[in-house]
């Protein structure tokens, strides 16, 4: 590099002209004086032996007569930073001099008044970047040491208001990039799964970021295991003492977290905090490794929360606080804690600044206040390329097709749900009423009727205007798809009821303009089937079909959705199967997602179960089951009440 062959000059000198020699060391001039010896010069003291009229040392010992290898330069060099290395844990910076015909040398710490870039010697003057020097300092930027990700964003949304130049090296920014060390051992941490490779360097770069106290952005596309990821990092977390965590996500996927950590880390002590047994007092929150709420409750219960200092605080579909000024936005952002985790598959949704909102919760105003943003980066493709390199160290984004080759060709994503306390006590005075009948027909009716509740209330009775008002499944179902559409992909809705299938015709169109939906069901022609399929596979937007498992289940080849949601289960395995095959069939070129939605504590959850104990059945040659529910089975599902279950 340009300046390395002063390391062969550090004690290069001339002889003795008039008895005031120079010579060169470590990057600098020296001067011999009577009486003291060899003394390190300023770079005002050189220019004035070489250009100047008047000097310290007499005008006839010049260094430019007595050093005639070096040629001295009248004009200052440029200061810049050099950073280079690999993020997150390997950042280097240095101070650099840059001259006049582009070469670059890195100064000596605190020595920086002059450089030799090659064999030209530069003056730098000091004072004209004292502002920018110190302003470095007060952010414990220090020249020749290693910076955080924190720092290095710093830099780079700072970089055109220093006087400073910014030379950019860092061979590898993108967290993606990141590879696990094969020492990593999960299981020691008391993780009970096998994580896939990628979930592995995942880990390792969450466990990188909250070593450095900082904040990031887990951007994963939907179906790769965000939820798993962070479980196993809250594990590390514990095993080196740090704790405690607190989980917010929508109402809709407390069940999911509470039964996610019950199964992969059985380890960590869970608190969820909801519905009236919520803590009312902080003292009943400590002692537990996790603690899971929902945004609402977070809201409503920011004080008590706040008289707890958290280690690590993880925002489950964190694109609930994109809107800057929303109550909850502000709420979460005051919580105190060391790290901060913003989980979501839709980092960007509809402006930068649903960007800068996650970021500022993960990274507390590093990317400035949101009116100095908004200037920074205009809400345009420019801007967007703008602010791509600066927080990219701190996103995490991996998408299905990047980590195909480590995936199933089928991803099962079961999704319990908690009822709201109005639905469930609905579902409850029909359960009672069942009861209350008799005979196995009237029983027959009843599971009915709370199978069809749980699609639905509406298709038992009058409902809200908006179907999503008070409906956790049908709000939870509007979430997976504005993650699928946002990523132009498409998918297929199974549900058993027209009833259902209206709901989403007249509701969701206007939710979602200009995405293509149709639907097959018995209405539809046979003929008239292929030609539906045809235009769902040709449209070049994210769309859905909603299906009905019995009419569309078997004979069509729909390759074009690479997701399939399950609305309500079918007593039938053989009858799911057939329709998940839809879409994850031999042409099929990605990984298919099958979300499955059932109500935890219903009707809906004895029948997944039994869902899963016929395919293990299958599985081991025990063929020939029905698919209709035994009687002892519809006794069962009429003794489960969802009560006793209520989160929210």
């Amino acid at each position: 590099m340009p300046g390395e062959q002063l390391k062969e000059d550090q004690d290069h000198g001339a002889s003795d002209h008039g008895g005031t020699p120079w010579r060169v060391a470590n990057g600098r001039l020296l001067n011999l004086r009577d009486g003291v010896g060899w003394v390190k010069v300023s770079a005002t003291e050189v220019w004035n032996a070489v250009f100047g009229s008047t000097s310290d040392v007499h005008a006839a010992q010049s260094p430019a007569d007595l050093l005639p290898q070096f040629t001295f330069s009248r004009f200052p060099a440029e200061l810049a930073i050099e950073i280079s290395g690999n993020a997150p844990d390997d950042i280097q910076i240095r101070l650099i001099g840059i001259g006049a015909n582009g070469g670059q040398a890195p100064l000596v710490a605190h020595e920086n008044d002059q450089v030799f870039i090659g064999n030209v010697w530069y003056p730098i003057r000091m004072a004209d970047y004292a502002e920018s020097l110190a302003t470095l300092s007060a952010q414990r930027i220090t020249n020749g040491a290693k910076i955080s990700v924190g720092q290095l964003i710093w830099l780079r949304t700072r970089a055109q208001s220093l006087e400073l130049g910014l030379i950019d090296l860092l061979q590898a920014s993108d967290p993606a990039e990141v590879r696990a060390p094969s020492a990593m051992d999960t299981a020691a941490w008391g993780l009970q799964a096998d994580l896939y490779p990628y979930q592995k360097d995942g880990v390792h770069f969450l466990k990188l970021i909250a070593g450095q106290g900082l904040g990031c952005i887990l951007g994963d596309e939907m179906g790769l295991g965000k939820t798993i990821q962070v479980i196993t990092l809250m594990l590390a977390e514990k095993t080196a003492d740090r704790g405690p965590s607190l989980v917010i996500s929508p109402a809709t996927l407390l069940e999911n977290w509470r039964r996610e950590l019950r199964l992969f880390a059985p380890s960590l002590a869970v608190r969820i905090h909801a519905g009236p047994d919520r803590a009312g007092v902080a003292s009943r929150l400590t002692g537990f490794d996790v603690v899971v709420t929902s945004y609402d409750t977070a809201l409503r219960d920011e004080p008590l929360l706040s008289s707890v200092t958290w280690n690590l605080l993880a925002l489950d579909e964190a694109q609930n606080i994109r809107n800057p000024d929303a109550r909850r936005t502000v709420a979460v952002k005051s919580l105190p804690r060391r790290i901060s985790l913003a989980i979501t598959g839709t980092p960007v949704e509809n402006r930068l600044t649903d960007l800068w909102s996650l970021s500022d919760f993960a990274l507390p105003r590093l990317l400035g206040n949101r009116d100095e943003f908004e200037r920074l980066f205009a809400d345009t493709e420019a801007g967007a390329a703008g602010l791509a390199p600066i927080v990219a160290p701190i996103l995490l984004r991996r998408r299905v097709r990047d980590v195909a080759r480590d995936l199933p060709e089928r991803i099962d994503v079961a999704q319990p749900l908690s009822m709201s306390r109005a639905m469930a006590e609905d579902y409850e005075r029909t359960r009672l009423e069942a009861l209350a009948g008799h005979g196995k027909s009237s029983s027959l009716v009843a599971l009915q009727r709370l199978r069809m509740f749980c699609t639905h209330p509406a298709l038992i009775g009058t409902w809200r205007d908006d179907p999503a008002d008070g409906m956790p499944k049908y709000q939870r179902l509007l979430e997976l798809l504005e993650e699928i559409f946002q990523q132009g992909e498409k998918c297929l809705i199974f549900t058993s009821y027209t009833g259902m299938t209206d709901i989403f015709r007249a509701d969701l169109p206007q939710r979602f303009p200009g995405c293509f939906f149709s639907f097959i069901d018995g209405r539809v022609p046979v003929p008239a089937r292929q030609q539906t399929v045809d235009d769902f596979s040709a449209a070049t937007t994210g769309g859905a079909l909603f299906l009905n498992p019995k009419a569309a289940g078997v004979g069509l080849n729909i390759t074009a959705a690479n997701h399939v949601i399950h609305y309500n289960p079918e007593w039938n395995p053989a009858l799911e199967d057939q329709a998940s095959a839809r879409a994850y069939r031999r042409r099929q070129q990605r990984p298919v997602t099958i979300h499955q939605m059932f109500f935890a504590d219903s009707v809906e959850e004895l029948v997944v179960g039994r869902l899963a104990l016929k395919r293990g059945l299958a599985e081991h040659a025990a063929t020939g089951h029905e698919g209709d529910a035994t009687v002892s089975e519809v006794l069962q599902a009429l003794q489960i009440s969802p009560l006793s279950g209520i989160l929210e």
